[in-house]
């Protein structure tokens, strides 16, 4: 009876989020995601900042073949990983206009692996499925959605079985394009992962085609299509989301919290609690465009002020995996 009322409770405030993102939506518009569908240039990347700095038994490359083909990933290792150790996996998904390398020069995520020890899985999405780099998230309706969570499954599967991998203590996040994608893949699989991070991302399960897609980033779906049912024994992972005021799509719920470090954007959150427990904390970045969150500066889609959006996911996840499980 407990694990069924905490999917309810976890299934009402995804829902909640959601639903303030795509009236959010509805107000603002979404310029920014439109263009990233369109066929065009890429913005330009500099070369000299974009390789994380990591020896290459720590960097390393590979490839997984699931339902949507084979799919290109970089993993970073922390260093010394002993025979006795079972470490956490973080798993990295991109937005549009970034690969890999992008990411993880961006957020600079491995930096914080290499200080507490887990391991970081970037899957890659293939440029012949989508131009721009996107996860196609939102093209359910000819399962190629579910064809490329399958791969990314395959990916992570991949390294659970050649690396030294905390099978309890798996994570999702991911960036525009790759937070729809890291949602869908919970939702499918939600006793596969402790807790999922939406950086700059639209609400799932509001398209179902690229033409959906593009009225859904107008904010033209005013209501979420209902999450997937989830088994009632199933230990469901908790939910952060991250958002700028300045974002096109972003969210703004109700009575927030201000927190403000020096400088740093101000941020506004808020908690939805069940038994105490955050099961979808939901984070506003005063005028924090579509970018990362305190990520490196030299990168695109990064904003260097703050506050960290990594630290902020690590820190989040970190509590997750410490959680007592029934």
């Amino acid at each position: 009876m407990a694990r069924r009322t905490r999917t309810t409770a976890w299934s009402r405030s995804v829902n909640k989020v959601l639903k303030t993102m795509t009236q959010t939506a509805v107000r603002v518009g979404t310029k920014a995601l439109k263009e990233s569908l369109r066929v065009a240039p890429l913005p330009a990347k500099p070369a000299a900042a974009k390789k994380p700095r990591a020896s290459s038994t720590e960097w390393t490359a590979g490839i997984a073949i699931g339902a949507a083909g084979p799919r290109r990933y970089r993993l970073y290792k922390p260093p010394g990983v002993r025979k006795t150790e079972s470490l956490p996996l973080l798993v990295m998904l991109h937005g549009c206009g970034q690969d890999a390398e992008a990411l993880a020069a961006s957020s600079r995520m491995n930096t914080i692996a290499k200080r507490e020890r887990f391991f970081v899985l970037y899957p890659e999405q293939d440029r012949l499925s989508n131009v721009q780099g996107c996860w196609n998230w939102y093209d359910t309706r000819n399962g190629r959605a579910q064809a490329e969570a399958h791969s990314i499954s395959a990916a992570i599967e991949q390294i659970c079985l050649t690396q030294r991998v905390d099978r309890k203590r798996i994570a999702l996040a991911g960036i525009s394009a790759g937070a729809g994608m890291a949602v869908l893949l919970a939702t499918q699989h939600p006793d596969r992962f402790r807790a999922i991070a939406m950086h700059s991302g639209i609400a799932t399960g509001v398209a179902h085609c690229s033409t959906s897609a593009i009225k859904a980033m107008f904010g033209k779906a005013a209501t979420p299509s209902p999450l997937p049912p989830i088994p009632p024994d199933v230990q469901l992972p908790a939910l952060l989301v991250i958002h700028g005021t300045a974002d096109r799509v972003a969210a703004k719920p109700g009575k927030p919290r201000t927190v403000q470090r020096g400088t740093r954007y101000a941020a506004a959150i808020t908690d939805y609690r069940k038994d105490g427990r955050p099961v979808a904390p939901h984070c506003e970045i005063v005028q924090l465009a579509h970018a990362w969150s305190g990520g490196a500066a030299s990168q695109p889609f990064s904003d260097a002020k703050g506050p960290d959006a990594s630290l902020m996911i690590w820190g989040f996840v970190a509590r997750e995996f410490c959680r007592e499980t029934d």
